[in-house]
Order: C-alpha cells, then sequence, then structure tokens
C-alpha cells in the first residue's frame, strides 16, 4: 500500500485497465491503492462503488493503526465508497461492475476467482444471433 498507492505507473496502469473494460482486483491493504485511481470521465473509481479491504478492527488488531499511512476503511468511506464488511478476518469478496475487492489475506483464494471468471467472461464470444 506505501508505495503503490502514491505510484503515478500504479495508478496509470489500473486507469488503462479501466479504459479498456478490463476488471481490476485487490484484496486487503491493496484496495488503498486505488484512493487516487479515477475513471475514464474523472470521477474517483471508489466513488459510490461497493467495495471491501482491510477494516479499521483487523488493523487495530494487528496493532498497526498508528503505522500505516492511512486507515483503508477509512479512507474508502471518505472518498464516497459504500464498504462493506464481515468480522473480523472472515472471507469477504465484494464486485461491483469491473471492480473486485476483498477484505483481508483469507479472501484472496475467493477473490482470485472472482476475478478469473470476470476475465474469462469478458473474453468469451458473444453469441451469434442468427435471424430465423
Amino acid at each position: 500500500m506505501w508505495g503503490l498507492a502514491e505510484d503515478s505507473h500504479s495508478i496509470k496502469l489500473i486507469e488503462s485497465f479501466l479504459t479498456a473494460g478490463k476488471p481490476i482486483g485487490v484484496v486487503c491493504h491493496s484496495t488503498g491503492v486505488l484512493h487516487h485511481v479515477k475513471t475514464p470521465d474523472g470521477k474517483l473509481l471508489v466513488q459510490g462503488k461497493d467495495v471491501t479491504g482491510f477494516t479499521n478492527g483487523e488493523e487495530e488488531e494487528m496493532g498497526l493503526t498508528k503505522i500505516v499511512p492511512f486507515l483503508v476503511e477509512d479512507e474508502m468511506l471518505k472518498l464516497g465508497a459504500i464498504f462493506s464488511k464481515k468480522a473480523n478476518w472472515q472471507v469477504h469478496v465484494v464486485s461491483d461492475g469491473l471492480l473486485i475487492t476483498g477484505q483481508n489475506p483469507s479472501s484472496s483464494g475467493p477473490a482470485a476467482k472472482t476475478l478469473m471468471a470476470a476475465v474469462k467472461q469478458r473474453a468469451a464470444p458473444a453469441a451469434i444471433t442468427r435471424a430465423s
């Protein structure tokens, strides 16, 4: 989160995925990387989106609330995201359009499966419609 959240190359890469209509998956602290990412129309990506990420409670249990540059949950709420969470350390994945987010490390596998399903769906050829 520390380096990528402010890295212009990372931000541009994620924005290029959005422009190309490619799904994006992030888990845990990685949701924080999205705080500067904008949609092609210039709106913050997370604004009005359903997301999840490392929760304030999980951060507190780890003793990191004073170490991390920002709390993912607080940052997403501040930016207008609709932050969803389950009890600390529970598996939780949220999909909203092209954006797939996972709450914590336990959510990595399910988030990856959700992302791969989105990639597969995007890659599937359109059905051919035949006139009768």
